[in-house]
């Protein structure tokens, strides 16, 4: 399987006294890079939650959300926590001392501040099983949607490689009839040149040109890493890092059968075939 560095899920889970709710989005990165937004009171699940997602994911940067809310129709009854109520009324009288025209805190500015009014909480016990179980159930969305993003980055590699191999099966058979074409209008400029009496000099330099211009085995290599880009998406797993490199020397070999083009023909292929890479190139960055 092949795995996007970005993907997103979300899931929550009920408890009798409320609901979980866990939110994991990624993007790529060069390693894993996870940051929490956590409420403070389920902040002591923050260590078991890398762990789990570090169990599963190799590279990105992860953020994830975990927050409670209590049930609505609780009926255990609200609790109110005067000693907030306190300090929350003498705060405003104070700050009235300082701002003449500040108004006086309402009975509903009160109620609304956090932690003024609620319930029984649910202690980090009663919690750690459902957490463990909603954060299993997101990973599990999560690694069936990157493994879904994967399937596609896979076709559209796949593709472009198909498209590189048609690229080179179309120049080799000219290859010959290209450089046996150059050689001939090269023979001719060298007798203008050295004169019609030097033809052991002529044929010298002939060769020396035609092993420069030779460019079967750059053709080898690019075919030998179009077969160890399909090998390793076959293979499947983490792969990102690997393709990479094999994109550097895919760059490479199109570069020299450019540096060597004798002919439109392979100057364009070149050309077609550095466009491909730098396509793939960029998909590849989403890879695990």
């Amino acid at each position: 399987m092949i795995y996007s560095m970005t993907g997103f899920a979300a899931a929550t889970q009920d408890t009798p006294q409320g609901t979980l709710t866990l939110e994991l989005r990624a993007v790529n990165h060069r390693y894993l890079d996870v940051s929490f937004r956590i409420e403070e009171s389920l902040r002591a699940f923050e260590p078991a939650l890398r762990e789990a997602i570090a169990a599963r994911l190799g590279r990105g940067k992860v953020e994830c959300r975990l927050s409670y809310s209590n049930r609505q129709d609780r009926d255990d009854g609200l609790q109110l926590n005067l000693a907030l109520v306190r300090q929350l009324v003498q705060m405003g009288h104070l700050l009235q001392e300082y701002v003449s025209d500040s108004r006086p805190l309402s009975i509903a500015d009160i109620l609304r501040w956090p932690g003024v009014v609620g319930g029984d909480s649910p202690t980090a016990d009663t919690l750690r099983e459902p957490v463990l179980e909603l954060v299993k159930r997101a990973l599990d969305d999560f690694t069936a949607s990157r493994a879904r993003e994967g399937e596609k980055l896979k076709g559209f590699l796949v593709e472009r490689i198909d498209g590189m191999e048609a690229i080179v099966a179309g120049v080799l058979p000219h290859l010959p009839r290209l450089i046996s074409a150059y050689q001939e209008k090269l023979s001719a400029r060298l007798k203008d040149a050295m004169g019609a009496g030097d033809d052991e000099r002529i044929r010298q330099e002939l060769a020396l040109f035609a092993q420069k211009i030779d460019v079967d085995e750059e053709l080898g290599r690019l075919r030998a890493h179009f077969s160890e880009v399909r090998r390793v998406l076959a293979k499947g797993g983490a792969m990102g890092k690997r393709l990479d490199f094999l994109m550097q020397e895919l760059n490479r070999e199109s570069n020299t059968l450019g540096s060597k083009s004798v002919a439109v023909e392979t100057s364009q292929a070149s050309m077609e075939l550095k466009i491909l890479i730098e396509q793939m190139r960029e998909q590849i960055q989403n890879i695990e």
